[in-house]
């Protein structure tokens, strides 16, 4: 999946999430990120976020 990194995502109660921002942030500072979180992002479909093997 890929977000560009100006999209702002509107929640129901009218809130705005830049989406794009965190996602090109986590993106960035993966190496510094659990297991745990990098197994719910690629979950998701990130596929940056996968396990991959040294």
């Amino acid at each position: 999946m890929k977000v560009p990194r100006a999209h702002v995502e509107a929640l129901p109660d009218g809130t705005e999430v830049k989406l794009g921002v965190f996602l090109s942030n986590t993106k960035s500072r993966r190496a510094k990120l659990t297991a745990g979180k990098l197994a719910a992002l690629a979950n998701l479909g990130l596929d940056w976020a996968a396990v991959q093997p040294r």
